[in-house]
């Protein structure tokens, strides 16, 4: 990995867009989206991040199953005409089609041919810098849609005809804040959270009125001198200490909670901020109607390593120990397998397992599920430190999903990747890089002896079992996870451009498409007049192209920097 690729990743991004609101036909007859739809969605769209509130990733369809998903083949194509990283799933309402691409853009598209609707593309300022150039997708309301920016602003448009509605200045992109989440969208309220964290922000968590774009709440993910948890920072290290909220929240709507994942504590080392660090790297409940903090669980404390947490977690009634847990399961960027309880007034620990190797852990505190830390393998100030997993961590922010069929949990994890860096205390300069350590020092290793990198797991939740393993010798496995009814696991993620599908039970590879590019967002499945689709952009960038210039710099054998990119959407049905 190198700071040239950073910068010039975002550079392109900046200079290439040119602002503009095509429309090629209007939308007739939309179906608004009401919060009754939201809550319990048809299964033939796809309408939220993980097409239901509780994060599961899973679709009900079932006419694409186990015993002929071998006749699957491309339906239509669509070329997004933009680089970079393209990590948003489809969003589908009743035939239509929306995608969120790199450089502000949505395409609305009619989702059985590959029509276009209309197009928006946001003029983004050109001394606009980011870790990050993407967004994860658009919410829905009604008769709108609403996109969050890189140069930190929520966007809401007609759906019919793409056209700017309103338009709300979060924060200061000059300052690091950005956003390239999915907003989330919960009765009429579109909720968001903020990136920046390698820039020494305050991590926050948003909500405005669908309607008018007004700001009613903001809850800091840090807080202030006096609040709860104050007591875990020093001095002034709150006022930059990170926690961005970068990845879509989950949301149950009993209990009516928000559950949202929050990022790691800035600088990296934890020598610049000592102490716990709450609320970073945990999962925050939160009413929906205020903002106001119900419940926390941190997953680890005083972060050295940059593993944020900002995947939510996801909601399953879970049959464990001869009783239904009200879970929360999140398959940690710190390697941690972590099964949660949650409650009115708290989040309990129930079980914690690392799933792939990791040296940093010596334990987890069973009455807490407090991690124990080996201190050999914790970043310090001015010492090159070596730890396992790499900063990317035992799973990174691609999500894992649930099969309510088989009960079991799959994780895309990667495995034998290590990594150090030398803490370097840093002036902080708004705006600019902020991570305790030279973006140049930091380091990609394999484990002696490794035989492959990628893995997609599935574990039984209820046992704490791995039922069975898919490995790939020469990639990482970088891309969100997505089951269906017909027994099948969707994802992309490795660096030779294929789309697999797996069978559910038994982890076989029942099909592949290679791709234009590698693909690292989430696969989708919908339905029109009768017919089900598979859906997925395919599009390498940002990290997964970070992991591979990083495999490249410490030479893996038949390891190669040049995945081709450039996005696509890529459709597929059953040949008739």
């Amino acid at each position: 990995m190198t700071m040239k690729r950073w910068l010039l990743s975002s550079l392109v991004a900046s200079v290439c867009l040119i602002p503009m609101m095509a429309q090629a036909a209007p939308i007739e007859n939309y179906s608004p989206v009401t919060a009754e739809r939201l809550k319990n969605p048809e299964p033939a769209n796809w309408m939220l991040y993980r097409r239901t509130y509780d994060g599961q990733g899973y679709s009900p369809l079932d006419q694409i199953n186990a015993s002929n998903v071998k006749g699957l083949a491309p339906a239509w194509t669509f070329s997004t005409g933009v680089l970079e990283g393209h990590e948003a799933p489809p969003i589908i309402n009743n035939g239509v089609m929306f995608v969120a691409t790199p450089m502000g853009q949505v395409i609305a598209l009619n989702a059985k041919t590959g029509d276009e609707y209309w197009r928006y593309k946001r003029q983004l300022p050109e001394d606009l810098f980011q870790l990050h150039p993407t967004s994860r997708g658009v919410g829905l309301w009604q008769d709108k849609l609403y996109l969050a920016t890189t140069d930190d602003h929520v966007v809401a448009l007609d759906a019919k005809t793409g056209k700017v509605v309103w338009d709300t200045k979060v924060q200061d992109y000059k300052k690091g804040q950005y956003m390239t989440l999915m907003p989330l969208v919960v009765d009429g309220k579109v909720i968001v959270g903020g990136s920046g964290g390698e820039f020494g922000v305050r991590g926050y968590v948003v909500a405005y009125d669908a309607n008018t774009g007004k700001e009613l709440w903001r809850t800091f993910t840090i807080p202030a001198p006096g609040e709860p948890g104050s007591e875990t920072w020093q001095g002034d290290d709150w006022k930059t200490g990170g926690g961005s909220a970068w990845m879509t929240g989950n949301y149950d709507p009993d209990t009516k909670t928000i559950y949202w994942g929050v990022g790691n504590a800035a600088p990296w080392p934890g020598e610049g901020h000592p102490g716990d660090n709450l609320y970073t790297s945990s999962v925050l409940a939160l009413d929906p109607e205020t903002g106001k903090i119900k419940a926390h669980h941190q997953y680890h404390q005083n972060d050295s390593w940059d593993w944020d947490e900002v995947e939510a977690p996801m909601l399953i009634d879970l049959q464990r120990d001869g009783r239904t847990i009200k879970s929360l399961i999140h398959p940690g960027r710190d390697a941690i397998f972590w099964i949660l309880e949650r409650k009115a007034d708290r989040i309990d620990y129930v079980a914690g397992w690392p799933f792939v190797y990791t040296d940093v852990w010596k334990g987890i505190t069973p009455e807490s599920g407090r991690p124990i830390v080996d201190p050999a393998h914790k970043p310090v100030m001015g010492k090159r430190i070596e730890f396992c997993p790499s900063l990317w961590g035992g799973k990174d922010w691609p999500s894992a999903a649930y099969s309510q069929r088989t009960g079991l949990v799959y994780v895309p994890a990667n495995e034998n990747f290590c990594g150090g860096f030398t803490g370097e205390k840093q002036p902080l300069v708004p705006g600019q890089l902020w991570l305790g350590t030279k973006p140049e020092d930091i380091g990609l290793t394999a484990r002696p002896g490794a035989t492959h990198f990628g893995e997609l797991q599935a574990w039984d939740p209820a046992t704490g079992k791995k039922v069975w393993t898919h490995t790939f010798a020469k990639s990482p496995l970088f891309g969100s996870v997505t089951a269906t009814a017909g027994d099948l696991v969707l994802v992309g993620g490795t660096n030779d451009r294929n789309f697999r599908i797996f069978h559910a039970k038994t982890g076989e590879l029942l099909w592949e498409q290679n791709t234009n590019s590698g693909i690292m967002a989430m696969p989708i499945a919908y339905e029109v007049d009768g017919t089900q689709y598979i859906a997925v952009q395919s599009g390498w960038g940002v990290d997964a192209q970070r992991i591979q210039d990083g495999m490249v710099t410490a030479k893996i054998p038949g390891v190669e920097a040049n995945v081709p990119q450039g996005g696509v959407i890529w459709v597929f049905a059953l040949k008739k």
